[in-house]
């Protein structure tokens, strides 16, 4: 298969490489403008990792390259590993699957990482025996992958069984696809099945996730407009009510000045920077104000307090 500029990277590598770097730079340049996005900061660390998987990957090991051949190795199998250990994590993130917790913040570091170090860093290092650290150090991950296969089919279960929509039922296929290739990564570094069959199973899944994602950040872009001109219609009514309805319902001083701004439209960031306290203290409040008037979201808590808890 064809290379570039004399390296062992396949083209269709550096296709994949170009674009993600290119999708990683103008998702940041989004980032920036909206720091509290933080599905997106999940997202770009996912990019991130999968373009390092790919420099790496696609042009390690090289004889050429004045790096020992035993580093080039450690290099390019470390960030396999680094990036599958980020899956559960993003999946527990970016998904809200709750269930995923203790994969994503400890199974996958006893479970991916440890091998690794055992057999790919310590082991590897002193014998140089590349087929003995793969065949050691994949067992454990392989059947790790599995297990969180199956944790991942009872987390995305749980989380859509209440709610069955064709969308909802759309997205649990997607995330099986996405998945997937990811538990698939352990079985093309076992069998050494090669770099064009590696680039098409990760990058494939990375693509699904990708849509997942667009189709989500749409559908909350959406969301947030909409709430915004309902809250436009409703929360700027003349109301005789709300100073009884705020008393009534317990508000803090406070809590009165954010639902004075809430009505305006303005998101928890804004509100931050006009009562100059942080987004974090901001969203606690918006949470207590749900909690004292039942609401479960803004517009139903500024009909609540404008039209005497009628809604």
């Amino acid at each position: 298969m064809m290379k570039v500029f004399g390296s062992e990277m396949l083209v269709i590598t550096f296709v994949f490489a170009v674009l993600e770097v290119v999708m990683f730079f103008y998702q940041f340049i989004y980032y920036l403008s909206r720091p509290q996005d933080k599905q997106r900061l999940y997202y770009l660390v996912l990019l991130l990792l999968l373009v390092i998987y790919n420099i790496t990957g696609g042009l390690l090991p090289d004889p050429q390259i004045n790096i020992p051949i035993v580093v080039q190795n450690i290099l390019a199998y470390g960030s396999g590993f680094i990036m599958a250990s980020y899956f559960p994590y993003y999946f527990y993130k970016g998904f809200d699957l709750v269930r995923l917790r203790f994969h994503a913040l400890y199974g996958v570091l006893l479970f991916l990482i440890l091998p690794f170090l055992i057999f790919f860093v310590v082991v590897y290092s002193f014998n140089e025996n590349l087929d003995l650290a793969i065949k050691y150090g994949i067992i454990i991950p392989f059947f790790y992958s599995l297990i969180l296969l199956g944790a991942i089919t009872r987390a995305i279960w749980l989380k859509y069984q209440h709610n069955k929509s064709r969308t909802n039922y759309m997205e649990m296929i997607a995330v099986y696809l996405a998945v997937i290739p990811w538990v698939s990564m352990t079985v093309i570094a076992y069998f050494n099945l090669g770099q064009f069959i590696e680039v098409i199973f990760t990058n494939g899944g990375f693509l699904v996730i990708t849509i997942i994602f667009i189709s989500t950040s749409i559908k909350l872009a959406r969301r947030d407009y909409e709430e915004l001109q309902q809250l436009k219609m409703v929360g700027m009514h003349p109301s005789p009510y709300l100073e009884e309805n705020c008393i009534s319902y317990g508000l803090t001083q406070r809590e009165i000045e954010i639902v004075q701004l809430i009505r305006k439209g303005w998101k928890n960031k804004a509100i931050a920077e006009n009562l100059h306290i942080s987004e974090g203290t901001v969203k606690k409040h918006v949470e207590n104000l749900f909690h004292k008037t039942g609401a479960t979201g803004r517009v139903e808590l500024i009909h609540k307090l404008v039209f005497t808890g009628r809604l």
